[in-house]
C-alpha cells in the first residue's frame, strides 16, 4: 500500500501495479480497491499499464474530513494525477465514473481519457426515481447510526433494486461489508445529484470518453450511456454482451485496453 497526500492533507490509499503509461481505477458505490471487481480489474489491465487502484476518501485506508464535500474528491484524483507523474489515463465504475467527468470538467489537468461503466444517470421516464432530499436523508440515517437503512433507502430509491430482493439481503453475509460504506453513500449522491439527472457542463469534458454499459443491465442504464456519450463533445458507447451492473473484470478489461491504447 502507498498513500498519496491531497490538496486538505487527507492520506489517500492506493495500490500501484504493472508497467507501462498510467491508469487510475475510480470506485463507485460500495466500493473501495480491495473490492474483487477493483482488485481483478487492476490486474487485468496491469499486462498493459502502470495501474493506480485507490481508496476514495472515507473508504478503506484513506481518510477523510469531517465535511464532505465533491470538491475534496476532485483534488484527491488530482492528486493522483500528479502521483503518476502528471498525466493519465482514469476509469470509473458508476458514480466513480461521473467522479472523472466532474473532475475534467473542473479543469483537473493531465487526464488525457476517460471510460465508464454503467453512469448511473436517469433520463426519460424509466429508472429510479429518489425522493426530494435524498442525499439528506442519507445522511441522517447514517448520522443516527442506521446503517442498514441507509443501504437499503440507496439501493432502492437509487438503485431501483425491488424492496423484497433488499430486504432478503439484510441477511446475507455481504451485507455487513455493505453497512460499513453506507457513510459514503451521500458522497455519491451529492456528487451525481439527488434527481440522478444527467450532468450539465458536459461540453467542458475535452478529452476522449468511452462510456460501456453492460447489456444485459436495465434498460434505463442502456439509455442513460447513450445520452450520456450523445451529450459528450467526444464520445462513444459500447455495449458489453452478457454483463450487468457486476461486470466481470476479464470481460471489460480488453475494452478498456483498446480504448486506451488507440
Amino acid at each position: 500500500m502507498n498513500t498519496v497526500q491531497s490538496a486538505d492533507g487527507t492520506a489517500i490509499a492506493y495500490d500501484r501495479s504493472g508497467e507501462g503509461e498510467p491508469l487510475i481505477l475510480i470506485g463507485g458505490s460500495f466500493s473501495e480497491r480491495a473490492h474483487p471487481t477493483m482488485s481483478q480489474l487492476a490486474q487485468e489491465l496491469s499486462a498493459h499499464f502502470t495501474v493506480y487502484n485507490y481508496d476514495r476518501r472515507g473508504r478503506g485506508d484513506s481518510g477523510d474530513a469531517a465535511e464532505y464535500a465533491v470538491e475534496r474528491e476532485i483534488e484527491d484524483l488530482a492528486a493522483l494525477v500528479a502521483e503518476a507523474g502528471g498525466s493519465a489515463r482514469v476509469f470509473g465504475l458508476s458514480a466513480g465514473g461521473a467522479l472523472a467527468l466532474r473532475a475534467v470538467a473542473s479543469g483537473v489537468e493531465g487526464i488525457t481519457k476517460v471510460a465508464l461503466y454503467d453512469p448511473p444517470f436517469v433520463v426519460g421516464e424509466d429508472g429510479p426515481r429518489p425522493p426530494a432530499g435524498f442525499t439528506q436523508q442519507l445522511k441522517e440515517l447514517t448520522d443516527a447510526d442506521r446503517r442498514g437503512d441507509a443501504v437499503e433507502l440507496f439501493m432502492t430509491k437509487g438503485m431501483g433494486a425491488p424492496a423484497e430482493g433488499v430486504a432478503q439481503m439484510r441477511f446475507a453475509p455481504f451485507w455487513q461489508g455493505l453497512e460499513a460504506l453506507a457513510h459514503t453513500l451521500p458522497y455519491d449522491t451529492t456528487i451525481l445529484g439527488d434527481d440522478l439527472a444527467l450532468p450539465t457542463g458536459l461540453d467542458a469534458v475535452k478529452v476522449p470518453v468511452f462510456v460501456v454499459y453492460g447489456g444485459n443491465a436495465a434498460p434505463w442504464l442502456h439509455a442513460s450511456a447513450r445520452a450520456l456519450a450523445d451529450a459528450l463533445p467526444e464520445s462513444s458507447h459500447h455495449a458489453l454482451p452478457d454483463q450487468d451492473i457486476a461486470v466481470d473484470p476479464a470481460a471489460l478489461a480488453p475494452e478498456l485496453k483498446n480504448f486506451y491504447l488507440g
